[in-house]
């Protein structure tokens, strides 16, 4: 590709993509993140990024293995799909005992604390890290 073309090309990305924004999450976006999901060159990084694992429940279902076996029906399939896969991490608010111990079911191995790591609710959290390596055993 010549400059010329590169040049005319970023123009027009320029053009579409005038304006930038940051937001929430909101329910409508699901249909953008599944086709980002679906995308080959998008998922292409898997080998060289570090994929984390999340989850959100409403509280209503807390405390009823909902998440735990969510996460374990994730585990057993993730490393076979994803095959260059060698490690998938998870990060959890120093006080989400809930959620630490959901991971520690699953398998994972709680790695350290990250100080100040993250901004939750307007705060500045420590954050437990959690790691599941493809060795590791289900």
């Amino acid at each position: 590709m010549d400059e010329t073309t590169s040049k005319s090309e970023g123009k027009e990305i320029e053009d579409e993509f005038t304006e930038i924004t940051l937001r929430r999450i909101e329910l409508s976006d699901v249909d953008d993140f599944m086709e980002w999901e679906t995308d080959e060159k998008l998922c292409d990084c898997i080998d060289s990024c570090r994929p984390k694992l999340g989850y959100v429940l409403a509280y209503k279902y807390w405390g009823k293995g909902i998440v735990t076996k969510a996460v374990k029906i994730v585990m057993s399939n993730i490393f076979s799909e994803w095959s260059n896969l060698e490690r998938l991490e998870a990060l959890m608010d120093i006080e989400n005992k809930g959620s630490q111990r959901v991971l520690e079911k699953a398998g994972f191995l709680r790695e350290g604390v990250l100080r100040k790591f993250k901004t939750l609710k307007g705060k500045l959290r420590d954050m437990v890290i959690f790691s599941f390596l493809s060795t590791d055993a289900l």
